[in-house]
């Protein structure tokens, strides 16, 4: 039952609204930091706890309206110069704004939140009283405790029970008990505020995000509606015309005037249905800046935790993507932005002691490429070196030695991304448990998108995440074997080839074709997923994965199509992503290509040289 029985609809208003507002609040108050003297700023943010006040206030939750209205009165102090603001004070602000944020999930639940923790409240009051809070000062990491090594193509379980429960043998932060003190007089000059000392860790938004309900509702631009109404119109003329060129045929009107305005009605039919499918997937597309918005103050409170001066640059916000994708973006992006902070960027003493600027920045941008999306995370911190990553993953029993000699530089940087690697030999309240980017690469996989890195020691690393427009209609091209059409996405597919025996090179017993002065593998289609060959290939696919690139041997092609992948109920066969029909009415298997690429099967796919070299029997 919920609370606010009979203000539903007002209630879904004014968290819509307010949650946006919130979000900019954060950012601004990010700003803010920078510039604490900006009075627009200072009056934007002012306006922004005096609006959901206001909303908070109409529906009766006065934990709510307490909170902003006291934050709501700092601010006004702060724009009128009565207070100076400082990092710790920015700490408190940033505090409640993270309880608002906790009762915006308390409300989207039908529930009234529970008041503010009285310790918070003090600190407001503190505050607004000419009184600074005492900056806890974090406890440093202590070594984890040592742990039986996992057995070789096993799970780390302890690794994974720990994970799962936010166990960690780091000793638990303390703060430092110090008197208030009085606040400089607002005289003094202005200084940009700096992150000097660590302070207490505050409730990101992106953390509390992740636990909270998932939106089921969007936002739609009515431009974008009355195309789609348009297009249904349109398509709804020409099924009447159609209707009555069907009644012409079957009451033996077969004329050649018949039969053209048939063709001409179906094209038209044709079209327009290409047109609505792209209208109503625009109708889903939503600015990425939403989800970027999240992470200024994410970098913000993770830097200042740490120690470090750290900026994050963002741009692209305007680059649109499909409203699902966007909300599973989110966990991949918070790992990757928070690794950036903490791996990625070295201390201020470092980075001045390399001749770097003191300030770090780290850029996340998103651009659309084609067909796809290209979201870039880069810092210009210390970098990466395969050689000491190669090392680690064997120090951790993920690969063997053997294994870990016969892999590339780039090969190597994709170590990384194995459950339960870590470079750090501590855990601390941020990292060191190896879940993270295990976490990136399944997530960003499920989106039908792949994750690229390059680095550079002393300059910095680069995390490029390509993925496709929207998840309901999948580029694919249509490949046959054994006279069965499968279909693989096209996002991994670089061109089509004829394999022709002379240009087959034998490498260590195994098939390759050079492409452009690169040496390619052949993988056969049919031993992929474990069929008998009944043919040459005659086709090659150059495919191109985050880890490989290699060519794929089929019998045909029939060419590219954009299809919907329905999946398959109650069977989940090992590399196939689910299925769809063909124009002719057949089933074709989607591929799932990574999946494939590591099933036990991927070892054995390589063609015999003898096999593609030997005249056809």
């Amino acid at each position: 039952m919920s609370d606010f029985a009979g203000m539903e609809e007002l209630l879904q208003d004014f968290l819509t609204e307010a949650s946006d507002l919130l979000s900019e609040v954060d950012n601004k108050l990010v700003e803010l930091e920078k510039r604490p003297d900006d009075k627009n700023l200072l009056n934007d943010i002012f306006r922004g706890f005096h609006t959901i006040k206001g909303g908070a206030g109409f529906l009766n939750v006065d934990a709510m309206v307490s909170l902003c209205h006291r934050t709501e009165n700092l601010f006004d102090k702060l724009r009128n110069g009565e207070l100076k603001l400082t990092p710790e004070i920015m700490d408190s602000i940033l505090a409640a704004t993270g309880v608002v944020r906790e009762m915006f999930g308390a409300l989207t639940q039908g529930r009234v939140p529970q008041p503010a923790q009285p310790e918070l409240i003090a600190e407001l009051d503190a505050v607004l009283q000419g009184q600074v809070p005492a900056a806890p000062v974090s406890a440093a990491p202590v070594p984890a405790a040592p742990s039986p090594a996992p057995a070789a193509g096993e799970p780390d379980w302890p690794g994974l029970y720990n994970a799962l429960l936010d166990h960690t043998s780091a000793t638990p932060q303390t703060a430092l008990e110090t008197a208030p003190v009085q606040l400089p007089a607002a005289s003094e000059s202005a200084q940009g505020l700096r992150p000097a000392t660590p302070v207490k860790s505050t409730p990101a938004p992106s953390q509390q995000l992740s636990s909270a309900t998932q939106e089921t509702t969007i936002r739609i631009d009515t431009v974008r509606l009355d195309q789609v109404l348009n297009l249904s119109g349109e398509i709804g003329l020409t099924k009447n015309r159609l209707t009555t060129l069907r009644s012409d045929i079957m009451s033996g009107k077969m004329d050649s005037s018949t039969l053209k305005a048939m063709d001409e009605a179906i094209s038209q039919l044709d079209l327009l249905v290409s047109d609505l499918q792209n209208a109503v997937m625009k109708t889903r597309m939503q600015p990425i800046g939403r989800l970027f918005q999240k992470y200024p103050r994410l970098a913000r409170d993770l830097a200042r935790q740490l120690g470090k001066d750290v900026e994050l640059v963002i741009s692209g916000e305007e680059t649109e993507l499909d409203k699902t994708m966007i909300e599973d973006l989110n966990d991949p992006l918070v790992h990757l932005v928070r690794n950036a902070v903490d791996h990625g960027v070295e201390t201020t003493e470092e980075r001045v002691a390399t001749g770097k600027p003191a300030k770090a920045v780290v850029e996340l941008s998103a651009t659309q490429v084609g067909d796809h999306i290209l979201i870039e995370i880069t810092d210009d911190g210390r970098g990466m070196r395969p050689d000491v990553i190669r090392k680690k993953a064997v120090e951790k029993g993920l690969i063997d030695i053997e294994s870990a000699n016969s892999l590339d530089d780039k090969q190597s940087l994709q170590l990384i991304f194995l459950p339960g690697f870590s470079t750090k030999d501590q855990i601390s309240s941020v990292s060191g448990r190896g879940v993270g980017m295990d976490v990136v690469k399944t997530n960003i996989q499920k989106l039908n998108g792949r994750i690229d890195i390059q680095s550079v020691a002393g300059e910095g690393s680069r995390f490029s995440i390509s993925l496709p427009l929207t998840l309901a209609i999948l580029p694919v091209l249509v490949v046959k074997v054994c006279n069965q059409p499968f279909a693989v996405p096209l996002a991994m597919v670089r061109e089509i080839i004829t394999i022709r025996s002379e240009q087959v090179q034998e490498v260590s017993g195994r098939a390759t074709i050079v492409v452009r002065d690169e040496i390619l593998p052949v993988k056969s289609l049919a031993a992929l997923i474990g069929w008998q060959e009944t043919q040459v290939p005659l086709f090659g696919v150059l495919m191109q994965s985050a880890e490989h690139s290699f060519i794929l041997a089929v019998d045909s092609f029939v060419g590219r199509d954009d299809v919907v992948i329905k999946p398959l109920q109650n069977i989940r066969p090992r590399g196939v992503a689910g299925a769809t029909l063909s124009g002719d009415g057949s089933v074709v298997l989607v591929l799932d290509m990574e999946d494939l690429l590591s099933s036990s099967n991927a070892d054995t796919s390589a063609v015999k040289t003898s096999r593609l070299t030997e005249p056809a029997a």
